[in-house]
């Protein structure tokens, strides 16, 4: 399945001043099988290590300081040659510090070795940090990506065609029908191939159930204990927090006496390692808006749809049948889309009930606010609330409907967020 990220693989391939690369993020988002597919692809050979409690991988690093030395002993270790520009080194599972510093040396002396290691563990880039070494984060499949995956290219090539040129969208209703499909599958390779080819929903149910059960065994690598049941308490709470019709976290949906203290350092340890993504309240709009926000005041979201859809327990008819749920759904698609393009989330709440979904600002200090309208909702008015308050040149509003602009509102159908990155506005 062609994926985004392989393009910035290719030209990373070509940088004149190219280092090591450390790719990262959640697991069960393709990142292995992404770059062993890159590799095939643009060398005449791939060495592939898994890090996982490989000690004589470890060992070697550790003692071998020596570019030569290293690559005579990683090609006797895997059996294979290493040949300078055209061989890909993948280290995967990458956790340990000692590998990291045994790649820190190609990227100080202008190597011709291409390297590339994979670690899901965010936090982990504390460590690994330095000029010596690039770093990519990568994601699950967006909706983009699920058309390309569908046969559907031409669609996807229409839908950023209407965005660019603020024009309707001719397939309107076949792209809201296939965004509505990717609500159930999410953006996870798995799932999305196994939907592709016939399987059923109580297998890709089951898929899905796994891939939960990974990330509950990555919450257990915390190394502070006893933030492990409470990581996971927060974790499998996160849907019945969005059910509600305030979805600011509150802590004692998970039980009496539950205190924001306790939760603190496990909540960040979700939020740092992709887990989940955080959006915080904010009651102005000023630039920075990081200057805006109530740290003791946040939603939290799923970072895939598809895993989200099944921890509700819905059927796909849920989707057509239940304004709330869509709500819940439309909403959890935007805050994990915005987050995967690099925005930081924020929601405005004045001192009324009046909340905008989401407040982002983009690379060259825009500030933007979306709105997210429902059929059931229409009459929604907080947006033009905040825009009648602050100055803001431009906002958008998420719609079911096709593209249009009235006076200074977009509206952007919900299978369109993915057009919203810092290239577009």
């Amino acid at each position: 399945m062609e994926r985004k990220v392989s393009i910035f693989f290719k030209k990373w391939k070509t940088d004149l001043i190219r280092k090591p690369l450390v790719v990262y993020g959640p697991k069960q988002i393709g990142k292995t099988f992404t770059i062993l597919e890159f590799g095939k692809q643009e060398y005449k050979n791939v060495v592939y290590f898994n890090c996982d409690h490989n000690l004589n991988l470890v060992e070697l690093f550790k003692k071998e300081k020596a570019i030569d030395k290293l690559i005579v002993d990683l090609s006797l270790l895997s059996g294979e040659t290493i040949l300078e520009q055209d061989t890909l080194v993948v280290f995967d599972n990458v956790n340990d510090l000692e590998i990291i510093k045994g790649l820190k040396l190609f990227g100080s002396s202008n190597s011709l070795y291409h390297m590339i290691a994979i670690t899901s563990r965010r936090e982990n880039l504390r460590e690994f940090k330095g000029v010596e070494l690039q770093f990519k984060s990568m994601t699950e499949m967006d909706f983009e990506e699920y058309l390309w995956a569908r046969g559907e290219k031409q669609l996807a090539d229409l839908i950023r065609e209407s965005f660019e040129k603020r024009k309707s969208c001719p397939f309107h209703k076949v792209a809201l029908d296939l965004f509505h499909e990717y609500l159930f599958t999410g953006g996870m390779p798995e799932v999305v191939y196994a939907f592709i080819n016939g399987y059923n929903d109580y297998q890709i149910h089951a898929i899905k159930e796994k891939i939960i059960d990974t990330y509950i065994k990555e919450i257990s690598l915390n190394k502070v204990l006893i933030d492990i049941p409470r990581g996971i308490e927060a974790f499998y709470s996160i849907p019945s927090q969005l059910q509600k019709e305030n979805k600011k976290f509150q802590y004692g949906l998970m039980g009496y006496g539950k205190r924001a203290k306790e939760y603190e350092s496990a909540i960040n340890y979700l939020v740092e390692n992709q887990l989940v993504c955080r959006s915080y309240k904010i009651r102005q709009i000023k630039s920075p808006l990081s200057s805006c926000r109530e740290v003791e005041s946040f939603k939290l979201y799923m970072i895939d749809d598809g895993i989200l859809f099944s921890m509700l327990h819905l059927n796909r008819k849920s989707i057509q049948t239940d304004e709330s749920i869509k709500e819940t759904l439309y909403e959890n698609h935007i805050a994990k889309t915005l987050m995967e393009a690099g925005y930081s989330l924020y929601y405005y709440q004045s001192g009324g009930k009046a909340e905008v979904n989401f407040v982002v600002q983009n690379r060259m200090g825009q500030i933007i606010p979306i709105e997210i309208i429902v059929r059931a909702m229409s009459k929604a008015k907080s947006l033009s609330v905040l825009m009648k308050r602050y100055t803001v040149s431009e906002a958008y509003r998420i719609t079911e409907n096709n593209f249009s602009t009235k006076k200074e509102v977009r509206y952007i159908p919900i299978y369109a967020v993915f057009c919203l990155n810092d290239m577009k506005i």
